[in-house]
């Protein structure tokens, strides 16, 4: 049992570390996902300046990673489209796109919930 909580925790270890190099890298190479993070960094203080309720501030924090999670994931299809087909392709611009519209979309859901939470 204890070797299996000892492989356990080194596993998790290694994984928070690729998880770690993976946001750095994308925090270098991409500016939209600095962007993004400084959004969230605005949005979390500004969900406890204002009156909300906890379950408005939960829904905030929430969907403002979710908006970086849709951005890490489109840079991560930006860059395996890259490899893939370094000439232009229409399927290649399809999937790039896709990526792009998944934050859009994520950002809209985030800004419309601050919308109603605040007008609401």
């Amino acid at each position: 049992m204890w070797q299996y909580l000892v492989r356990e925790i080194g596993r998790l270890g290694r994984t928070s570390t690729y998880s770690w190099q993976g946001f750095r890298a994308a925090w270098i190479s991409e500016k939209s996902v600095r962007q993004w993070a400084v959004a969230q960094v605005l949005s979390v203080g500004l969900a406890f300046v204002l009156d909300l309720t906890a379950g408005e501030r939960a829904l905030i924090i929430a969907l403002g990673f979710v908006v970086l999670a849709a951005e890490l994931f489109n840079t991560a299809i930006e860059a395996i489209v890259d490899l893939a087909s370094p000439e232009r392709h229409p399927l290649a611009g399809k999937a790039k796109d896709c990526g792009s519209a998944a934050v859009a979309l994520t950002g809209l859901g985030a800004g419309l919930a601050w919308a109603v939470i605040l007008i609401f």
